[in-house]
Formats: structure tokens, sequence, C-alpha cells
């Protein structure tokens, strides 16, 4: 089906079509779930196994429910073609692994989430690859530690978990104003886009190179899955396919298939979960109990104006910081019933994280407070509940800290 210039809730239902099925057209995509697809003949089978990402040759290499989910998925983000993975750190390592060599430099931010912390902080400097670790927020220290050698530009934003922003078109400045050309030497730009979403945000319109997903998240959206996604051009995909065949974090067709249903209701429960994260981050914001709330569309958020700039909504994360200590949040967080205390974000219920209790297993208490980890912060995954009913339960919750 040719796909004119539709609206995002559009191409999340039917942005599938435009990867042919040999003629046959449900209306309900099928699951290819099958490791491996017939040949009629040495020429074809010759054929099938030089060809990149075929969706009929064996499905490390492709298959006919990949390709459907990834044209969703480049429809969505606005890039000329998508990847998918087996989960989120697949994509981003996946990435980053086909764009450096030993020798090469790469520009990482302070924030991140845990494993892609450590792919920068531990796995990259083994095989020669210097990495800098900077601020963020500060566009300065960016541009500051750029080198003759800088390879990528490396951000998350919002970032996990204080939901500090990073101004993407002006990092794409930067990386252009010291790119030597536009071939090995460009420094290219990639943006973990979990947190907000394409239905909130478009790095790649921002001049992003390449934009990433845990698409266990939002994407999936059921908490039923683990997926990742690599958005980008045509040309830094064809290189990144070569390094999934080594790698070979691949995505199950079931899970593929069930990443595409839940692709086609995002923009819905979007627009509902960014109405609930607002005005649930407003109310928080009055309760005596709580000292702080951080929500990019919040007034009050330090970055309002580049979340307003760069983001149609605020996503599903908010983080709270709860009046006390360790133990005072601990038993707010037990207190929650219709919030389990549970890891990942982005599904249809809400979810509640006492994040230096997550955390206390991979950073120690100098780390924690390095990224802005507070021992009474906590962070939310707002899901798709009736308001009234999720302030409710809030409201209980943080009785029990007083």
């Amino acid at each position: 089906m040719a796909q004119p210039d539709w609206h995002p809730d559009t191409k999340a239902v039917h942005g599938h079509t435009a990867v042919s099925l040999a003629g046959i057209d449900p209306v309900n995509p099928p699951i290819y779930y099958s490791s491996t697809f017939r040949a009629n003949s040495a020429a074809q089978f010759a054929e099938m196994a030089s060809e990149e990402r075929h969706p009929g040759f064996y499905t490390r290499y492709g298959n006919p429910t990949h390709e459907q989910v990834a044209s969703v998925l480049a429809s969505l983000e606005g890039t000329e073609t998508a990847m998918v993975t087996a989960s989120g750190m697949g994509a981003i390592s996946t990435a980053v692994l086909s764009l450096v060599k030993a020798g090469d430099h790469v520009i990482a931010q302070t924030r991140h989430y845990m494993a892609t912390a450590k792919l920068f902080d531990e796995m990259l400097p083994r095989f020669g690859v210097e990495t800098s670790i900077v601020e963020q927020a500060d566009l300065d220290a960016i541009e500051a530690a750029i080198k003759p050698n800088t390879r990528l530009i490396f951000v998350e934003t919002p970032a996990n978990p204080t939901l500090v922003l990073t101004d993407l078109a002006a990092v794409v400045e930067i990386a252009r104003k010291h790119s030597k050309s536009e071939g090995d030497d460009k420094i290219l730009t990639l943006a973990d886009n979990t947190f907000a979403g394409p239905f909130n945000c478009r790095p790649a319109d921002l001049g992003i190179d390449v934009v990433l997903h845990s698409a266990t998240k939002s994407m999936g959206g059921h908490s039923d899955i683990t997926a990742g996604a690599i958005c980008t051009s045509r040309s830094l995909a064809s290189v990144m396919w070569e390094t999934s065949l080594t790698l070979g974090s691949v995505l199950s067709p079931m899970d593929a298939w069930l990443l595409l249903r839940g692709l086609r209701t995002l923009p819905l429960r979007m627009e509902r979960i960014n109405s609930n994260a607002l005005e649930l981050a407003s109310w928080l914001e009055q309760q005596p109990e709580v000292t702080k709330v951080h929500y990019p569309m919040l007034q009050s958020h330090a970055q309002h104006d580049i979340a307003r700039k760069q983001m149609k909504g605020g996503g599903p994360v908010v983080a709270v910081e709860v009046k006390g200590g360790y133990e005072q949040t601990s038993r707010f967080v037990a207190a929650l019933r219709l919030d389990s205390q549970a890891v990942s974000l982005g599904g249809v219920e809400t979810l509640a994280v006492h994040t230096a209790a997550m955390w206390t297993g991979s950073m120690n208490e100098e780390q924690m407070a390095a990224a802005g980890i507070s021992p009474n912060f906590v962070r939310l995954s707002v899901g798709l509940e009736n308001i009234d009913d999720l302030k409710r339960d809030f409201a209980q919750a943080l009785a029990v800290t007083v």
C-alpha cells in the first residue's frame, strides 16, 4: 500500500502494509514463526544468502515479521529504515560497536541507563575506545570534550532516572561544527529516545543520526516482550546489520508481532499517559509529603523551555522526592496499591521504583549521589488508570510517610 504523508496514529495502524507479503493481504499481519526458509534452487539460495537483511533466508538475517515492524518504526521516527533487536541494550550495543574502533573517542552523558553506562565506562575502554563522560545539560562541556578522534556523541533524553534533558539540536550543531567531513571523519550523534518515544519527540527531525529504543517499554506497551529498535539511514543500517549478525541479538518472530500490535495503539496510549503523568505530577507538587517533582512538562522543571522546544509531551516517567529519608520512601512505595513495585516503564499499568533500592547492587552511595539519585528518590511510570484513582492511591501511600 502506498503511504502518503499520514499522521502518526495512521502510520501506527497501517505502516506494516509497506512490506509486501507475496500477493496476499491479511488485515492482521501473520507471525512468520520459522527460523529458516526454503530456496527452490542453488541460484536462489546464493541470492538469498548474499542479500542484506533478506526476510526469507534465516531469521538471524531477517524475517518478514521483522520487516513489517521495522517499516512502522522507521515511519514513526522519520528515518529511512529501521532494525529490530532482542532488547534495548541489543540495539545500543549493536549501534555503538558498529561505529567505533580502537583509537576512537566517544562522548557520553553523566546520566544513562545502568547498562548503557557500563558499556561506556567499562566495556569500550577494554577495546581501546576512549570515553568522556560529561554533564548533558552543559553544552559547553560537550563541546569542550571534542577531540580529533571523536567518533560518537551518545545522548539519552530525558535521562534515566532524573529526567535531565539534552538539547538535541544543539548537540547536532556541535557535532557538525567539529566534523572534518561527511565521511569516516564525521562525528555521529546517537540518541536513546526510549523515555520520550516518537510520539513525543523525533530526534531524527533535529538531525540525530541514529535513534535507539528499548521497544520493551512504551512501544510494546503491555509489559510482555523485550525488544530493541535502531532507526537510522540505510547506509548506517547496512553497517549495523553486519555487526548484528555477529552479536546475534535476534528478536523472536512472536515478540516482533507483539511489538507490531503494541505500536498500533502507541499514539492513543501516549495521549492518555501524557495527560495522566502531567496531571499527577502537578498534583504531587502540591502535596506536603513531597519535596520535589521532576517532569519535563512542569513549568518548575529547570529545562522546561527545552522540553517545549523538542517534545510534544512528557512521556510516562515522573520522578518524585519524598519528604524524609530512605525508610520513609520505602514505606511510601510499599503502601501503593495500584502501583506495582517493578522495573521497566511505558506499560498500561503504573509502576513505582524506589530508585536508591533498585540501584544499590550496581552503584555505591557516591556514584548515586553523582548521578543525582538521593535516598528519597522514586521513579514512577504512569499508566492508563483513571487519574482520580491514581491520586487517591498516592494520597493514602503518602500518608504513611508522616
